[in-house]
């Protein structure tokens, strides 16, 4: 059996994964739970022009780096210790830092595609998919974008169209089926995440040593 267990939240983008996985580390603690985005284990795309890396499509899966991001899950749930990689989603290319993270009982997974890949998902204790509205979640990217990663109104709205919604339709929204528990609205929905706490806290006596 693992040193730890690994859950899976997985939704579109803006959907609240990240709410979700806080509201899950909040309650349950710094010393037992680590995060891990997916999105830091974009792929590193710095050896391509500039106009390029902005015409990358992100939200297909072969925008990641599957093999890196399950070495180190891996050595997480062994009790192991990683070094996180750390994205730059301004210029679209592995950075040199690293975070150094592990020892933690419980891993949370948070990304787009944690349940496409059928490994990955083996690996999983508790997958979970967060089924919020498309507008809400455009609205929340179109935030975040400009806010948080210098984009333009115009540039989000196009990258929306082209790529995301797209991409969601034929890749993301798919994986809802293999959900054990589907939380509409994310951490907006305070009955499914208390209720899905209560599961994690009853599953943690199983990797923890008694």
């Amino acid at each position: 059996m693992p040193e730890s267990m690994l859950i899976g939240i997985a939704g579109g983008t803006g959907s609240g994964k990240t709410s979700v996985a806080r509201c899950i580390y909040d309650a349950l603690g710094p010393e037992r739970v680590i995060i891990i985005r997916q999105d830091s284990y974009y792929r590193d795309l710095s050896h391509l022009p500039e106009d390029e890396r902005s015409a990358f499509n992100f939200d297909h899966p072969d925008s990641f780096d599957m093999p890196y991001l399950l070495r180190h899950i891996g050595e997480l749930l062994k009790g192991g210790t990683v070094n996180l990689p750390v994205y730059d989603y301004v210029r679209h290319c592995r950075t040199s830092d690293v975070e150094t993270v592990g020892g933690s009982k419980i891993v949370i997974l948070e990304g787009i595609l944690v349940l496409f890949d059928p490994v990955l998902r083996d690996l999983m204790r508790i997958k979970v998919y967060i089924d919020t509205d498309p507008d809400i979640r455009f609205i929340r990217r179109l935030k975040r974008d400009i806010n948080e990663r210098g984009r333009t109104v115009d540039s989000v709205i196009s990258q929306y169209q082209t790529t995301v919604r797209p991409m969601h339709l034929q890749f993301v929204e798919p994986t809802k089926r293999y959900a054990d528990v589907v939380v509409p609205e994310g951490a907006h929905n305070q009955v499914a995440v208390d209720l899905l706490i209560t599961k994690i806290r009853s599953l943690f006596t199983t990797v923890t040593p008694h």
